[in-house]
């Protein structure tokens, strides 16, 4: 398993390996320890999700819990291809608005590993996606928050052209940056 910090150091991409031979390939797709190796002091994760979208361009976000429930999420796609996108939104941060992504799809396998303070959302590239992921903490709706997809406080690059992009209303109306009230102050645990 290769871990690989980017551009915000502490959103993680992992590369499992794939061991294949005649009859295909075998995967170790999460093991707790190599996360801790690689500097993630997040806390256990207690529930898997699993989401299908059945149109390119659907995007999910950028949603976050608020403290005391913020959340850790490994996410990965295990059919088609999606933009997956963190922005960091802990007031005090070098990052703070900051985004980073990485395209995840069936073929590569990769993850993402986003902690708490920062927004999370993708877009799917493809027909027809799949989508796993793990969570630190339970869904809890009255911690909800979201951050307006298409800020240009932050400047997503989602992979696609705007036009192409459909969401929902809650999404469509998050909130921008400039009024965001998250919760998270850089430095702090949550």
């Amino acid at each position: 398993m290769k871990i690989t910090p980017t551009a915000i150091p502490e959103v993680l991409l992992i590369t499992p390996a794939r061991h294949g031979d005649e009859r295909g390939w075998f995967s170790e797709t999460f093991r707790q320890s190599a996360l801790e190796e690689a500097g993630f002091t997040g806390g256990a994760f207690v529930q898997d999700n699993h989401v299908r979208s059945t149109r390119k361009g659907i995007l999910r976000g950028l949603h976050f819990q608020k403290p005391p429930h913020a959340q850790d999420k490994l996410l990965r796609c295990v059919r088609g291809a999606i933009m997956d996108v963190a922005v960091d939104i802990r007031l005090g941060s070098p990052t703070y608005g900051q985004w980073v992504g990485a395209e995840l799809s069936a073929d590569n396998a990769q993850q993402l590993l986003v902690p708490r303070g920062f927004a999370h959302a993708y877009c799917t590239l493809t027909e027809e996606c799949e989508v796993l992921y793990k969570v630190t903490d339970y869904y809890a709706p009255k911690a909800e928050g979201a951050l307006r997809w298409n800020d240009p406080a932050v400047g997503v690059d989602w992979g696609l052209p705007p036009e192409q992009i459909s969401t929902n209303e809650r999404d469509a109306n998050a909130s921008l940056l400039a009024d965001l009230d998250a919760g998270f102050v850089y430095g702090e645990r949550f």
